[in-house]
């Protein structure tokens, strides 16, 4: 779901946190040393994406935030603040040949480098993994 986040719009808050829950609580932070990623240079995007970000002639960067049943990938765009919003269940993540990762749901995908020597990047996507995967198993054994 791609949504547009710039104003407080708490219908919008709510569906954000019915897909991907609401945002950790401090003590939660700091057991997972960190929810964010650092800053991500985006390579390459789906066209709704890809759209939005020629509207702008800044750098084309994007930031994840960690969220209890998925992420939120936050970019920018002019004055406006926009959401991919991605619950674990559909997300895919990718690492390409040419040191770029691929964050992939539905139609939508934003691909990001990430060079070897970028430890924090790949540090994080593991974290993104890793939270995934603890997921689908307490989600499992709900079942």
């Amino acid at each position: 779901m791609l949504v547009n986040n710039s104003h407080n719009d708490p219908e919008l808050t709510q569906r954000i946190h019915n897909k991907v829950g609401p945002p950790f609580s401090l003590i939660e932070r700091i057991k997972l040393k960190g929810i964010g990623s650092p800053k991500l240079h985006i390579t390459s995007s789906s066209i709704e994406i890809h759209n939005l970000l020629i509207l702008d002639n800044r750098i084309k960067t994007c930031r994840i935030e960690l969220r209890p049943k998925g992420i939120l990938v936050g970019f920018d765009v002019r004055l406006e603040r926009y959401l991919l919003v991605i619950p674990y269940y559909k997300l895919n993540l990718y690492k390409g040949k040419a040191e770029e990762y691929s964050v992939y749901i539905d139609h939508y995908f934003i691909k990001f480098k990430a060079s070897k020597a970028d430890k924090a990047i790949h540090t994080f996507v593991k974290k993104i993994l890793n939270n995934k995967t603890d997921h689908q198993a307490t989600h499992f054994l709900d079942l």
